[in-house]
């Protein structure tokens, strides 16, 4: 009975519905009842670290029994629901759902499988030394265990569990890996500390393992299984950077700074030596195609046995790209390495002429050749780099560099001592070589100018030429570092005429800031002596008015040989700073012409009013004008054969005439003057006129000097009206009277009626001849 309802219920389906969902249950059961055992035994393996292998085994054995029954049962669901979708989809759909979900969880029990797997076979390849087989496994492991990760249905503990082993196990590996290396890539070093020193460098020397070791104790791997396990681990840039590094510190950057090193390969026994060794050289720089050449030797070295070997990207695909290992490790020090060439040899080996500037050429083509060879090498990419466009910029590079070379020539004279001169005369000419010949052309713009200036100089006196000194500088004295700066900026101009326009510009523009920095520089720079000594302030005048001199035709004469950008825009010229300098001159000149006139005025007040002519009045006012004149002794002493005779004489006179002027007020002023005291102030003035011409010594030559002794009172206003007080002092009433002569004399041209009369007043007694005298002075 119960086998024919059995049949019946089975034709109908309700029976297989009820023995699905009975089967599932139980599997449900079943598969939570694994999950939990396995959850276990990762725990104990991985956390308790306790001995499970063979739990483990079982566990594999029930997965892949409970795999296939839900496989079977999985058909059978699918079969039963299409034919009797339209009967009882609800009811198959829960079970399904709930197949799929034990489906998941069994999938992370298949993932745990596998990454115990993988850590027992990476175990395994570490202790048989095959590094390249453990880094695999171990990247399978790290697959599986991000899977588990992302399915998040797990404890976090034993997650947590898990990635504490994958790291224990990568950090292991990578131990014996870099033991393996440093077998494998030996540095040895010197003792000394100053590893920038060439003694440090010399006893440098860099082994490499080529050959697999047959020690049956500790065998060496070669060394492509090593970086092949590096990479697949992506440690292998870290690992090439570190030794790019050394590499650059210790063989290359040594090649590129010292001249004499040279590199030495040597090939014993399974192994290659790279060390160096000194050269004879008087090379201060070395030279860029020698060391290219250094270079490549070694990086050739490195790789016919390091680097030639390819590496895949992706180990589990056949078809990914590969990369050389020398293109890792270019990548890593190129750009040190060609900034370091720059800044050692390409720097130096730009000329200093133009005209040598065409055989740079060979350097470039030299670089070109040095990069080709390392694009042969994989150590560079097909595009063009830095350090060639560096060596194929050299027009712009030597222009910099000669511009820098101007101006650090240029503040180092005007740094130097100033009181180091040289005499100019009208005849001096700056010493530099002659300027190309212009063309055609230009020569008929040279001879229009000339033409114009000729008839200019003509018309101004019909029948007279001028002098071929009218716009000389006259004779005087400079600082020969004035010299030497001007023949610099002379210089600087003439190799202008000879380059490319850009450098031409850059050139010109040279010279003109070496005379804003002298213009800054200079004054600041010597301001103290400038203050204290009055032979240094004479000679920066001189300097400033030489160089403004200068400036005024500097631009006129290189104006048709310079670049046409310079040339048209009118731009090549130098006159606008003229009056800078010329001001620049006078100021400080006169700021020590006004510290004269303030110490000489300081003297003679220690003479008091001359008021009192006793014998220690009279003594201090002689000793007053003494040193005055002394003073101006010594200053034309300091001056003489320094400033131009002109503004030497109107120098001194200024100064005298200060001093004149200051004694004829002082007497003017007097209201009673007696005959002794008259006597001694006549006696004062006449120790003045008598050694004041004296001062009066522009030239070195004594006898040469007399005809500007003579033209005193040109050069000193009050000198006449010094005379006439002497006279007065001296004279009677008729013989003032006679030198005012009714207002036409020589009195009256030197003093004003009321002076005169109050030194009437001063000098004679109140009587009707003093008055009658007074009355005449209208």
């Amino acid at each position: 009975m119960a086998s024919f309802v059995t049949e019946v219920l089975a034709h109908s389906g309700s029976l297989e519905k009820e023995d699905l969902g009975t089967r599932i249950t139980r599997l449900t059961r079943q598969v939570e009842e694994i999950k939990g055992e396995v959850c276990s035994m990762i725990s104990k393996k991985y956390s308790e670290f306790l001995p499970s292998m063979q739990s483990a085994q079982d566990l594999v054995t029930q997965v892949d029994k409970l795999s296939k029954d839900i496989d079977l049962l999985k058909s059978r669901i699918e079969s039963e629901v299409r034919r009797d979708l339209h009967v009882s989809t609800a009811e198959f759909t829960d079970l399904k759902q709930q197949l799929e979900r034990d489906s998941v969880v069994l999938s992370l029990l298949k993932q745990l499988q596998e990454f115990s797997t993988a850590i027992e076979d990476y175990n395994c390849a570490l202790a048989e030394r095959k590094y390249v087989t453990a880094a695999q496994h171990l990247e399978e492991a790290q697959k599986c265990l991000k899977l588990l990760k992302l399915r998040k249905c797990f404890d976090l503990k034993m997650l947590k569990s898990l990635s504490m082993e994958l790291t224990i196990q990568k950090q292991n590996i990578l131990y014996h890996l870099g033991e393996e290396w440093r077998k494998l890539i030996v540095w040895k070093f010197p003792p000394s500390k100053d590893t920038s020193s060439l003694e440090f460098c010399l006893k440098t020397e860099l082994h490499l393992c080529t050959e697999e070791s047959q020690d049956e104790k500790a065998p060496t791997p070669p060394i492509a299984s090593v970086l092949l396990a590096f990479s697949i681990l992506g440690e292998l840039h870290t690992k090439l950077k570190s030794f790019g590094q050394m590499l650059l510190q210790y063989i290359l950057r040594p090649l590129a700074s010292f001249p004499s090193l040279n590199a030495v390969i040597e090939s014993p026994p399974g192994a290659v030596v790279v060390r160096f060794e000194s050269l004879l050289t008087d090379l201060e720089h070395p030279s860029p195609s020698e060391v290219f050449t250094k270079i490549r030797l070694v990086l050739e070295v490195l790789h016919k046995y390091l680097l030639d070997l390819p590496l895949d990207t992706d180990v589990e695909n056949e078809n990914s790209s590969k990369i050389p290992l020398s293109e890792v490790l270019g990548s890593v020090i190129w750009e040190d390495l060609s900034e370091c060439l720059i800044k050692n040899c390409l720097v130096y080996s730009i000329p200093a002429s133009s005209s040598k500037l065409q055989q740079y050429t060979e350097i470039i083509e030299s670089t070109e050749e040095f990069e080709n060879a390392l694009k042969a090498m994989r150590f560079l990419k097909g595009d063009t780099t830095d350090l060639l466009k560096y060596a194929r910029n050299i027009n712009s590079h030597f222009a910099t560099k000669k511009c820098q070379d101007v101006i650090v020539a240029a503040r180092t004279l005007m740094t130097s001592e100033i009181h180091n001169t040289v005499k100019i005369v009208p005849d001096s000419k700056i010493k530099v070589a002659d300027l190309p010949s212009p063309g055609e052309d230009d020569k008929l713009a040279v001879q229009k100018v000339s033409t114009a200036l000729y008839d200019e100089a003509v018309s101004l006196q019909p029948g007279s030429t001028l002098d071929q000194h009218s716009f000389s500088l006259p004779t005087c004295r400079i600082s020969e570092s004035v010299k030497k700066l001007m023949e610099l900026a002379y210089q600087t101009l003439l190799e202008a005429t000879t380059s490319s326009d850009q450098c031409a510009v850059q050139l010109f523009y040279s010279v003109r800031n070496i005379f804003h920095l002298f213009h800054d520089v200079v004054p600041t720079y010597h301001k103290e002596n400038l203050q204290k000594l009055p032979q240094l302030a004479a000679i920066h005048h001189n300097n400033c008015m030489y160089i403004a001199h200068h400036l005024l035709t500097l631009g006129h004469q290189f104006r048709l040989r310079l670049a046409p950008i310079l040339c048209d825009g009118g731009t090549a010229t130098f006159v606008d700073l003229v009056p800078g300098f010329r001001r620049l001159g006078t100021e400080c000149f006169l700021a020590q012409m006004r510290a004269q006139k303030s110490e000489l005025l300081e003297r003679l007040s220690s003479a008091r009013n001359f008021s009192n002519m006793d014998d220690e009045e009279y003594s201090a006012a002689s000793k007053a004008v003494r040193q005055v004149l002394h003073q101006l002794k010594r200053l034309g002493i300091v001056w003489q054969d320094v400033l131009p005779v002109n503004i030497y004489c109107k120098a001194m006179g200024t100064l005298l005439n200060t001093a004149v002027s200051e004694i004829i007020g002082r007497i003017t002023a007097l209201e009673d003057i007696s005959t002794e005291d008259g006597d001694r102030l006549y006696s004062l003035c006449k120790t003045v006129m008598d050694e004041g011409p004296q001062v009066f010594a522009p030239l070195s030559e004594e006898n040469k000097n007399k005809q500007y002794q003579k033209a005193v009172p040109v050069y000193v206003p009050k000198w006449m009206p010094f005379r006439e007080l002497m006279v007065m002092l001296q004279a009677s009433l008729q013989e003032i009277g006679d030198r005012w002569a009714d207002g036409k004399g020589p009195l009256a041209t030197a003093f004003s009626s009321s002076e005169v009369k109050a030194l009437i007043r001063a000098l004679f007694q109140n009587t009707e001849r003093r008055a009658a005298a007074i009355a005449k002075i209208k």
